[in-house]
């Protein structure tokens, strides 16, 4: 009766049972419950634990009993109970002061951005992640593209205070550097091959109708004005100057896609398709960049944020 299967089928029937909602690592309850009793284990959360017939010590009963009925009680996400998320086959450092990463960013990062970042620019690039909360995306591009130097710019010391946590625990202090800045104010002249970026995109109308489990998320890092797009227009804006001339803008901004492409209807955006589920991510290069500021500064002037 205390074997880690038995222990995974509890505590998935429960969560169910306490209509639950997943989505910061997890899509169901299964895999959340998996997640959930490998942390108790001290298992790597990489899929290679097999040993369902373990029994659990009775210490480790109470431990997992007291993170499902948190779990349960207090509807915040899972990472926030144990303090560790994982992307992109990492693991990373949450508190609640940082989102759980989740974009589906990490398929391009794991497949180096090709087709679209040329291959000389993989060596002894750099590339730039705005808005990079807990350095996720940054850590993971000097991970699976060993030549890029990253800046990694966030606004909040306090969010930027983790990603320097998580930068020490995977060894990239020599390859991600942490910007504090309001966006671009602090880049000066700097030049990037990539930039991506991961910004609040969410509606405020959007906002208050989330689950409790996004509520429990720093709303900095999720609303972003009435439509969301306050700050996506405003990296449309600036990246042409930090952009090279070969380089890519990657950008999520999830059900707002719909919206940005209405207020700019003549920008080229290409939005990109996932084998693992995940949209609302657009590519535009240099080029296409260039051809949209007139339409991008316009909007900005209609907005008065210019």
């Amino acid at each position: 009766m205390n074997t880690a299967e038995y222990w995974l089928q509890h505590c998935a029937e429960e969560m169910n049972l306490a209509d639950l909602h997943f989505g910061h690592g997890t899509d169901n309850s299964q895999d959340e419950a998996a997640w959930m009793l490998l942390h108790i284990l001290n298992a790597p959360l990489d899929g290679s634990f097999q040993d369902w017939d373990r029994q659990l010590d009775d210490d480790q009963e109470t431990r997992l009993l007291e993170l499902l009925q948190r779990r349960i009680n207090e509807r915040v996400p899972l990472a926030y109970l144990t303090g560790t998320a994982r992307f992109c086959g990492l693991d990373f450092k949450v508190t609640d002061q940082t989102l759980v990463p989740r974009s589906p960013i990490a398929e391009l990062i794991l497949n180096g951005f090709a087709p679209w970042l040329k291959n000389g620019s993989l060596e002894q690039g750099r590339a730039l992640d705005m808005c990079t909360g807990g350095g996720c995306i940054a850590i993971a591009m000097a991970e699976y593209m060993p030549e890029m130097k990253v800046d990694a710019v966030d606004i909040s010391a306090a969010t930027l205070e983790i990603a320097q946590q998580n930068v020490i625990d995977h060894d990239k202090v020599n390859q991600v550097n942490l910007i504090q800045s309001d966006l671009f104010d602090e880049l000066k002249e700097s030049q990037y091959d990539l930039i991506v970026s991961n910004p609040p995109y969410v509606s405020a109308a959007v906002f208050e109708q989330l689950p409790a489990e996004y509520l429990a998320e720093p709303s900095a890092g999720l609303v972003c004005g009435e439509d969301g797009l306050d700050i996506v227009l405003k990296i449309l804006d600036a990246s042409p100057h930090y952009l090279k001339k070969h380089g890519i803008l990657v950008v999520e901004v999830g059900e707002s896609a719909e919206t940005l492409m209405e207020l700019l209807p003549g920008v080229a955006f290409l939005w990109l398709e996932f084998d693992h589920g995940g949209d609302g991510v657009f590519l535009l290069d240099y080029e296409q960049l260039q051809a949209s500021h007139a339409d991008v500064k316009a909007v900005l002037e209609q907005r008065q944020y210019v």
